[in-house]
């Protein structure tokens, strides 16, 4: 019987032209619906989709012929990879084939928002001579701006120096010998957000990076800045950038994402702004990159369904040792800890070392160790994360890995330690299981405290004497914020002790300040466990 793969979106024609040579037969369902897909779905070995195909457990479930599915790009969001890997099926994607096309787009809205070409195009379309109204700069001599040093952001980083620019960079996950690497000065993103003439993001969206350039941040910037978003809607506060560009503070944006897309009516003053350079989240929408896609994901298909190695599995072994029931829970542990040692450890992290305790932490020592990983990174400002390329970024990134058993002075039978060092020093976080399903920290940072890894908390350090939990309380309940629980821990009484306190929502950057200058409270941060 024939290897058979089903099509249901529309993919580069090197797709069916390569599965034909390898003697697989390609069956092209994109006009196929969902019901023809759940009675057909059986029949096929392979499965190649873009984003307009959603795979959940159901056609799992029907397909029981499926030994993998390939996405041709990066994303694997509309795949159930719980359920395929509990199927044994494969999940393979594409993860660099819109790199460059990307990188290019963004040197593309860099140029046209320096020297102005699309309004001095519509000016001379509309039969205007007006020169003096579109007087540029150059990129020479320029400071670029980049945040989020992942793939896509040294691509660009490598063209702007062609131009002669000189490139900054932002990113908590690289170290500075890797950035050196790439001739890019490693800065902290506020001082990257004041100096550099040019700013351009190429990071995910999560909690650190949702309105990261805003009405407060804008102003800090040098008047006249360039701000250019190719990587996801929702970084840039686009009110907030509507206001900067009216007031000149911000003297030009190109945008290829938006909070939400298509953009609605409320986006139309932004977009119709004669500074704007917009387009339509074209930036991985070249003919290069789409054949890229399908060839990469096309060629990892073959290979899976001929039995031989592949490059880009998003459930490889570790996907599949994580799904056992007795390490899921601890998989949970690993990546909180991970996702929580981020966030507290202030800067750039050189070295990871995950040490466990316990019969079944012993016993899956790997899988937990990508799985701290896979938290720690994601909470970084780098490409998408999983369980296969965890290891890969943090090695590009010149992050050292260890893992380690070890007995603990404490009673927890089970228990995992996160052990981060770096320039500013070293953080330790420790956690366990309560239960068979409940993971709660239990060490910060050599502080004993049970926390457990939900919602949003305010930590920090305090002297040990009356009156400071309610100094710290007077100015939350001054900014209106409920506290919904708190825990306390020390070491010797009269010294210092560590506090956390548990926050119905987010703090913002001035009350954060304002709580850190109380005198007696250090090493404030704040740590989410959001869904």
């Amino acid at each position: 019987m024939s290897i058979r793969v089903l099509l249901t979106d529309s993919v580069h024609p090197v797709c069916p032209e390569l599965l034909a040579e390898a003697g697989i037969e390609s069956v092209d369902g994109t006009k196929w619906s969902s019901d023809q897909i759940t009675s057909s779905c059986s029949d096929f070995d392979g499965w190649i989709i873009r984003s307009g195909t959603t795979i959940g457990q159901e056609w799992i479930t029907k397909a029981t012929s499926l030994r993998v599915i390939g996405r041709a790009g990066v994303g694997v969001d509309n795949v159930d990879i719980p359920a395929a890997t509990k199927r044994g099926i494969l999940v393979l994607n594409a993860p660099a084939g819109n790199t460059l096309s990307t990188a290019e787009h963004t040197m593309a809205m860099l140029l046209s928002i320096a020297r102005r070409i699309p309004s001095a195009t519509a000016s001379l379309k509309a039969g205007k001579w007006d020169r003096k109204s579109f007087t540029g700069s150059e990129l020479y001599g320029k400071t670029l701006g980049i945040v989020g040093l992942g793939k896509i952001g040294k691509e660009v980083a490598s063209r702007a120096q062609a131009f002669g620019m000189r490139v900054v960079g932002s990113d908590p996950v690289l170290t500075r010998e890797a950035a050196e690497r790439i001739s890019v000065d490693l800065i902290e993103v506020d001082e990257l957000i004041t100096t550099s003439d040019f700013i351009s993001v190429h990071t995910p969206l999560v909690a650190a990076t949702r309105g990261l350039l805003n009405d407060e941040s804008l102003q800090r910037c040098k008047r006249g800045v360039g701000i250019i978003n190719c990587a996801r809607g929702g970084i840039v506060d686009e009110a907030a950038l509507l206001r900067a560009l009216e007031s000149g503070q911000v003297g030009g944006a190109g945008l290829d994402v938006y909070s939400s897309e298509p953009p609605p009516e409320d986006l139309q003053q932004l977009l119709a702004h004669p500074n704007v350079v917009c387009t339509p989240h074209i930036a991985a929408s070249t003919d290069e990159a789409q054949e890229k896609v399908a060839r990469q994901v096309t060629e990892q298909v073959i290979h899976a369904l001929k039995g031989e190695p592949v490059q880009t599995a998003v459930n490889a072994m570790a996907s599949k040792m994580a799904a056992q029931a007795e390490v899921k829970p601890y998989i949970v542990l690993a990546e909180r800890l991970g996702a929580a040692s981020r966030q507290l450890f202030k800067g750039t992290a050189e070295s990871v070392r995950i040490r466990c305790h316990g019969d079944v932490p012993r016993r899956y020592l790997d899988v937990l160790r990508i799985s701290a990983l896979k938290g720690f990174l994601q909470h970084s400002w780098t490409e998408s994360v999983n369980l296969v390329n965890a290891p890969v970024i943090a090695e590009e990134a010149g992050i050292v890995v260890d893992v380690e058993t070890f007995h603990p002075d404490s009673s927890y039978s089970n228990q995992i330690v996160m052990e981060l060092t770096g320039p500013s020093g070293s953080f330790k976080l420790g956690g366990t299981l309560f239960g068979a399903s409940d993971p709660r920290i239990t060490m910060v940072d050599g502080y004993g405290i049970e926390l457990r890894m939900e919602g949003r908390m305010l930590l920090y350090r305090n002297q040990d004497r009356p009156g400071m939990l309610a100094a710290v309380g007077s100015v939350l309940a001054e900014a209106g914020i409920n506290i919904g629980s708190m825990a306390l821990g020390r070491n010797q009484p009269g010294e210092e002790a560590m506090t956390a306190i548990a926050v119905d929502q987010p703090l913002g950057e001035n009350l954060l300040q304002r709580l850190s200058s109380i005198v007696g409270v250090r090493g404030l941060s704040m740590l989410e466990f959001m869904p």
